[in-house]
């Protein structure tokens, strides 16, 4: 007696795919809520993701800063001043412009970013090592596609984390 035919597998549509995009995502965010643990008494998602934009390009005037957040200058400010006042940010005059602020991250703040941003890296390493070589390939094809479809771009010298959390960066360059 012949085996049975086996099943054809169907190729995935968009809800398919958008069906494993999200579970994804959800794993993402949960690595990344999950590495802000740590410190989470002493800065919330929001200030983390201004303290990263801080990391990625050095000092920022508010404006800018505002921009590359998407949020208002007056809230960029609030959370500016929260993190100043825990020791992880600076004030500063930008010596191009002395009539301009520059906002920088302190050393403290700096080894904050380091120490999360590794935390996150190390637990995205535990579970890409649980996949098969083919898979890992497969994986960065995808991952690139999805990123190259959704306009997201890396930065030179991209460290794996081009943008912080995942946010977009806008056109418009930091002073």
């Amino acid at each position: 007696m012949a085996d049975p035919p086996e099943p054809q597998q169907r190729e995935p549509d968009v809800d398919d795919v958008t069906r494993a995009v999200l579970i994804a995502s959800r794993l993402l965010v949960t690595l990344s809520v999950r590495s802000l643990a740590t410190v989470e008494d002493r800065v919330t998602l929001p200030q983390f993701r201004l303290l990263k934009v801080l990391s990625a390009h050095g000092g920022a005037n508010l404006v800018s800063l505002a921009e590359r957040l998407g949020v208002n200058p007056s809230t960029a400010m609030r959370m500016v001043d929260r993190l100043i006042a825990a020791g992880l940010a600076e004030r500063g005059v930008n010596p191009a412009n002395r009539r301009e602020t520059v906002l920088r991250l302190t050393e403290e703040g700096r080894t904050l970013v380091r120490d999360v941003s590794a935390a996150r890296r190390r637990e995205i390493t535990e579970i890409v090592e649980r996949l098969a070589p083919e898979q890992r390939t497969a994986l960065v094809e995808a991952l690139t596609a999805f990123t190259e479809a959704g306009g997201e771009r890396p930065m030179p010298g991209d460290d794996g984390e081009p943008y912080p959390l995942g946010w977009s960066d806008t056109s418009t360059p930091l002073h």
